[in-house]
């Protein structure tokens, strides 16, 4: 896996609501990765567990939805990133 699967964060109303209440963030990531590359990529890339990874593809993008676990929080990575 020598491929960048994060490509950047997406910040819609929708993504929002999500890193509140369920501790979930949403990145687009290449259309070619797995479930299980954007998971071991973003535990990686911000030191947390990640608990589940869905995704979603539309308009020629792949979107991925993360799960963090309990004991991390995904506002403090949104924060980290500078988008809050």
């Amino acid at each position: 896996m020598n491929k960048k699967s994060l490509l950047y964060p997406l910040m819609t109303e929708k993504a929002v609501k999500m890193l509140d209440s369920e501790n979930k963030l949403t990145f687009v990531v290449s259309m070619d990765s797995t479930k299980e590359e954007i998971k071991k990529a973003f535990s990686r890339e911000f030191n947390v567990k990640v608990k589940s990874v869905n995704t979603h593809i539309m308009k020629n993008k792949k979107i991925a939805f993360i799960k963090l676990a309990p004991e991390n929080k995904a506002i403090d990575i949104i924060t980290k990133l500078g988008l809050m």
